[in-house]
């Protein structure tokens, strides 16, 4: 028998109210399909297990999510995975999904899969270079000991996204709000992403 985890039903509470009746939908389809399946929240969003991670969902201001963890071997044809996280690219209402049909025999695959033990490959990516950091940005960082001892402190790729987030800027005017932006943050031990932390 599976379980039903309440921190999913807080969750899907929280989210926005397009998001509500896809999240819901989806988490009855897999739980129809996988009477077995085990509810949890990994990475701060639902996630399903039966014999390892099934699926996983997840909501976002605009749009919501849905993935298999072994996407390439349980989704058939052409899909919209790559305009955003998930198999099924931005997913704004139940409109967006496949039928309950073939959600339900995706489900089914990506079980009979875990239960077979398929591994999948994963490919190899190649490390990325440092970005270079901006010489303002590291003058304003300089000039801000709370901020400089922050990012420090932070994992690579979370100093990354500042970094790249500065570079990207097009207008020395755009550069120079980033900056002052990233400082304050910096400061108040943010990472670039905090907003959507919670999400």
């Amino acid at each position: 028998m599976g379980t039903r985890d309440p921190r999913i039903d807080a969750y899907i509470e929280k989210a926005a109210p397009f998001a509500r009746p896809v999240l819901t939908h989806l988490r009855a389809v897999v739980n129809a399909a996988c009477p077995d399946v085990v509810e949890t929240m990994k990475w701060g969003h639902p996630s399903f297990e039966y014999e390892g991670i099934l699926c996983g969902m997840a909501s976002f201001k605009a749009h919501c999510a849905f993935g298999f963890w072994k996407h390439d071997l349980v989704v058939d044809g052409d899909t919209k995975a790559k305009e955003a996280m998930g198999s099924f690219g931005r997913l704004t209402s139940v409109d967006d999904l496949p039928s309950k049909a073939v959600l339900a025999r995706y489900v089914k695959k990506a079980m009979k899969l875990n239960e077979d033990g398929v591994k999948v490959v994963r490919k190899k990516t190649v490390p990325k270079t440092p970005p270079k950091m901006h010489p303002e940005f590291r003058a304003a960082l300089a000039r801000n000991a709370k901020a400089r001892k922050h990012f420090d402190a932070f994992r690579p790729s979370h100093q990354r996204e500042y970094v790249e987030w500065i570079a990207e800027a097009k207008r020395d005017e755009t550069r120079a709000r980033r900056i002052e932006t990233a400082v304050e943050w910096l400061a108040q031990g943010k990472s670039r992403n905090w907003k959507y932390s919670d999400c």
